[in-house]
C-alpha cells in the first residue's frame, strides 16, 4: 500500500494550462456549483470548460427557486465539443438534473481516457437527498463511482450510493472502513470521506483508496453550516491536484480553504442562506502555482 503523501495524480508540465470539463449545474443566486468552480479552478491556473446540467435563479436552500433542465442540449453540446477535437485533461462532474446526464458523463469519459475522474457525488445532506433528487438519479449516480480517480461524497451521499444506514456525523472507525470499503468495491479509485465529527471542536475527512493506505485529515470545525461547503471543497481539493500536489496535501489544503472562507463568510449580510464567500480567499489558491 502507498501512503496518500505519495500519491500525485497529476504532473504540471511548465506552463502549461489544463483543461478541465466542469459538469455541474448553475446558480444565478447564492454560491455553489459552477458559480464556484469556475473562479477557484481559474486561479489554480486552470481552464475550465463548464457543462451546465442545470440552471437554478437561486440555490434549493431558498424558499423560492426556478430550474431548467439542460438535458435535451447536452448531445449537441458535446457533439460540437467533439467536433472541435476538444483534449480535456480532468472531468470533474457535480450536481445532476437528470439520470439521463449521467451518459453524457460517461460519454466523456469515452471520448477522453486519460482524463482524470473527479466525482462529486452531490445528492444530500444531513441523511436526506435535495429535493431535486429522485430514486432514479441517486441509483444513477451510483454508475460514476467505479472508475473515479477521486470521490468526495459526505455521509449522506455515502450511505445513498452504497445502501449502508446513515448513522449520522459521529460516526466510529468500523463504520467508517466499511462504507469506504463499499465504495472502494464498487470500483472508486480514492475515496475522500467527508463530515465526521466527534464533538472535540474538529471535522474529519478520511481519505482511503485501492492502493492507499487509510489517513484521517482534520480541521477545525466552525459553529454553522453554510450552502456550498461541498463544492468549494472539491474544487479547491481538484485545484491542489491539478497544481501537482499530493493527494493528502490536497485534502488538506481544501479543509484549509473552506475553513478560511467560511470565516469570511460569518461577516456577511444573510451569510446563512447566500453560500460561501470564497473571493477574499482565492489568493491562497494561486499560490498552488506560484
Amino acid at each position: 500500500m502507498t501512503n496518500a503523501k505519495e500519491v500525485r495524480l497529476y504532473k504540471r508540465e511548465g506552463a502549461y494550462i489544463p483543461r478541465i470539463a466542469a459538469v455541474h449545474d448553475l446558480c444565478g443566486y447564492g454560491k455553489c456549483s459552477l458559480g464556484v468552480a469556475i473562479p477557484v479552478l481559474s486561479a489554480a491556473g486552470c481552464d475550465v470548460c463548464p457543462v451546465p446540467t442545470s440552471l437554478f435563479s437561486a440555490h434549493t436552500k431558498f424558499p423560492t427557486w426556478h430550474m431548467h433542465d439542460t438535458t435535451d442540449m447536452l448531445k449537441p453540446y458535446l457533439d460540437a465539443w467533439q467536433e472541435e477535437g476538444i483534449e480535456l485533461d480532468a472531468i470533474y462532474s457535480g450536481f445532476l438534473g437528470a439520470a439521463e446526464q449521467v451518459g453524457a458523463i460517461k460519454r466523456l469519459y469515452g471520448e477522453h481516457p486519460q482524463a482524470l475522474r473527479i466525482v462529486d457525488p452531490v445528492m444530500g445532506d444531513g441523511g436526506v437527498s435535495y429535493p431535486t433528487y429522485t430514486p432514479e438519479l441517486c441509483a444513477a449516480m451510483g454508475d460514476l463511482v467505479e472508475g473515479a480517480d477521486v470521490l468526495t461524497p459526505n455521509l449522506t451521499e455515502a450511505s445513498i450510493l452504497t445502501g449502508i444506514a446513515y448513522e449520522g456525523q459521529d460516526v466510529d472507525d468500523a463504520y467508517v472502513d466499511r462504507i469506504i470499503g463499499a465504495l472502494l468495491q464498487m470500483g472508486a479509485k480514492n475515496v475522500v470521506l467527508k463530515g465526521i465529527v466527534h464533538g472535540d471542536g474538529l471535522i474529519r475527512n478520511v481519505v482511503a483508496g485501492q492502493d492507499v493506505d487509510k489517513v484521517e485529515v482534520s480541521s477545525e470545525l466552525l459553529p454553522y453550516m453554510l450552502h456550498g461547503t461541498g463544492d468549494l471543497y472539491a474544487s479547491a481539493l481538484l485545484a491542489a491536484i491539478m497544481a501537482g500536489r499530493d493527494l493528502y496535501a490536497s485534502v488538506e489544503f481544501a479543509g484549509t480553504l473552506v475553513r478560511d472562507a467560511m470565516r469570511v463568510t460569518r461577516e456577511q449580510p444573510d451569510y446563512e442562506v447566500r453560500g460561501v464567500s470564497f473571493e477574499t480567499v482565492l489568493g491562497e489558491v494561486t499560490q498552488l502555482v506560484r
